[in-house]
């Protein structure tokens, strides 16, 4: 981990009509980190994500990304480095898998798109298999795995992951989580939002913990994963 900051959240307020969803949070995110982001639903992760990537505007506070402050434009800043996989997937079903994978690359203006296709394949082998079949037909954790790929073929600064294992059989969760594992080694910096706390404290250098829309905790993974209050509230123990 480097002392650069990706990310910083500075009292980040967030409010859908006249409800406060996200309560004044600051957080940051440091270059080559994973930070996981964990609390009970209706917490505020999600909202947190979309503000992030320009999808909510804030009703107050800062968000800077990459030292520079946010201009809530989504598609500038994705072109700027940063890429979202959203709760949902939010793949194009009507196109096929490795049209999927190049409008992940849209963006990009070089000479490497074909290697990075050849490492989504090396990440994801059902993903290689599948590349002429249309997105719709895939299964739900295959679907999952697109969504990340085409996230992954931006080459983005900071990868954001709203629940990527939401819905999937345990063995697709431990694929995921091994590829998320691999992508965050090799120097991707990830902001992950995940319900299953346990597998995300275990892989993340921090962690921040939402009740209400406030940050409750905030620690590094092992320590948060070794907490009573954790343990008890979303490790059933």
């Amino acid at each position: 981990m480097s002392n650069k900051k990706i990310l910083e959240l500075d009292n980040l307020q967030i409010a859908y009509g006249g409800i406060l969803a996200v309560k004044g949070i600051s957080l940051t995110v440091y270059e080559g980190e994973l930070v996981s982001l964990i609390g009970s639903n209706g917490a505020g992760k999600t909202t947190t994500l979309k503000a992030i990537a320009g999808l909510l505007e804030p009703k107050s506070g800062k968000i800077l990304f990459n030292g520079q402050l946010s201009n809530f434009v989504s598609h500038e800043l994705l072109r700027n480095g940063l890429a979202l996989v959203p709760e949902g997937r939010g793949i194009f079903t009507r196109m096929t898998v490795l049209e999927n994978l190049m409008m992940g690359a849209y963006s990009r203006n070089d000479d490497l798109i074909e290697e990075n296709m050849q490492q989504m394949f090396d990440y994801f082998p059902r993903v290689k298999e599948r590349s002429h079949q249309l997105a719709g037909t895939l299964s739900g954790g295959e679907q999952q795995m697109l969504a990340i790929a085409r996230a992954l073929m931006s080459r983005p600064k900071l990868l954001l992951l709203d629940e990527p294992t939401m819905g999937l059989s345990p063995l697709m969760v431990e694929n995921i989580f091994e590829v998320i594992r691999r992508v965050s080694q090799q120097g991707t910096t990830i902001l992950l939002v995940e319900q299953n706390a346990k597998i995300a404290l275990s892989m993340s250098s921090r962690a921040y913990v939402m009740e209400s829309g406030e940050i409750a905790i905030t620690g590094s993974g092992e320590d948060l994963g070794q907490d009573p209050r954790i343990l008890e509230a979303y490790l059933g123990a």
